[in-house]
């Protein structure tokens, strides 16, 4: 029987996904943990809570008891860290949520997995990981005219929520060199794909699109990010954990940069022929709206490391991963407005925007 694996932050865009895929492809078993913030909740796991090779446990990495527990109770074969505050623009407005969910979260995590690794023996010692999902934003701002950052690239996150992504990276680096805990980092591009919350680009503007309201682009709108349909992300982790060496950084991207305009003409575009304005384009709505403080101008990947040495390529285009993105909120209105509807989400709406107008 195939190892089980405990995910962190399972209840997450990526992490839901990611759990999907792995019960699909693989016979072993995985205990879920996640806080249930915002972003994340049972319907993200929907159709899964009759596998019974799945167990979902609501909780925080930072609560060291619990996950000492889950950590002895089913001894799994790897961690994947996907527990994290994600969106930039509440990290400036309430930046302390990140520094406790991103590092302390990430450290009080790593200490207990260290530890639970330390009783190991063996093969089941030798194998173990611990794989660490990142972000491109650590790296900063790239000039345009600059080759996409690989792994050497020094840090430089403008964001709190960047900053404190790097400062986990550099304990889960730290526990690799003075302890000898197999870690992995994952960095990669913007994700895109089923069951993002609608704060974030793509669904936002899908959601906003169908509500026939403005589409708010922030300043010129020619901030360009690199782009990475999340199966593709999910597959490139599998193959990370499975045949990336201990210690190692690898990021993924599939080399799609677009601006932020160029991607929501693609939406507008996709929407025009799958679910048609009574008169007029999607494109129409776009209204351009106050810059984030401190907005990276660019951002892209080198991904050939992890090109050569897993062997993960990226499957889908921009283009198509977007179609199946577009057509699966289409699909799930329902997931869409449950989560758009809620007291939180409607606050959270009202103070980003009110400051953009």
């Amino acid at each position: 029987m195939e190892p089980c694996i405990l995910v962190t932050g399972g209840a997450g865009f990526i992490g839901s996904n990611f759990i999907r895929t792995r019960l699909q492809e693989s016979q072993g078993s995985v205990i879920t943990v996640d806080k249930g913030t915002y972003a994340a909740g049972p319907n993200n796991l929907t159709g899964l809570t009759d596998d019974g090779r799945h167990r979902l446990v609501a909780g925080d990495i930072a609560d060291r008891t619990l996950m000492r527990e889950l950590l002895q109770e089913h001894r799994p074969a790897a961690v994947i860290n996907f527990a994290a505050e994600t969106h930039v623009d509440r990290s400036i407005v309430f930046p302390e949520e990140f520094v406790q969910a991103n590092v302390m979260g990430t450290f009080n995590l790593l200490d207990e997995v260290r530890h639970y690794w330390d009783g190991l023996a063996g093969a089941e010692k030798d194998g173990f990981r611990f794989l660490q999902v990142s972000t491109d934003e650590v790296y900063g701002s790239l000039p345009l005219d600059e080759a996409p950052c690989d792994e050497q690239k020094v840090f430089a996150p403008n964001s709190p929520y960047a900053a404190s992504k790097a400062a986990a990276d550099q304990f889960v680096r730290a526990f690799h060199r003075t302890y000898g805990l197999p870690t992995q980092i994952a960095r990669c591009c913007n994700n895109y794909g089923p069951y993002q919350h609608p704060e974030k680009l793509i669904p936002l503007m899908i959601h906003k699109a169908l509500r026939e309201e403005p589409l708010p682009i922030y300043g010129d709108g020619r901030q360009i990010r690199d782009w990475l349909y999340v199966g593709d992300h999910c597959a490139a982790l599998r193959r990370i954990i499975a045949r990336g060496r201990a210690g190692e950084v690898y990021n993924i991207s599939a080399r799609a940069e677009r601006t932020n305009l160029q991607v929501v003409g693609a939406i507008c575009a996709v929407l025009d022929e799958a679910y048609p304005r009574k008169s007029g384009s999607y494109g129409e709505l776009i209204a351009y709206v106050a810059d984030r403080p401190g907005h990276d101008r660019r951002y892209a990947l080198d991904s050939s490391k992890l090109v050569g040495e897993v062997g993960w390529r990226a499957v889908e285009s921009f283009e198509s991963g977007l179609a199946k993105t577009v057509r699966w909120y289409l699909t799930n209105i329902e997931w869409v407005t449950a989560v758009a509807d809620g007291g939180a989400y409607r606050e959270w709406m009202t103070v980003n925007y009110s400051q953009r107008r």
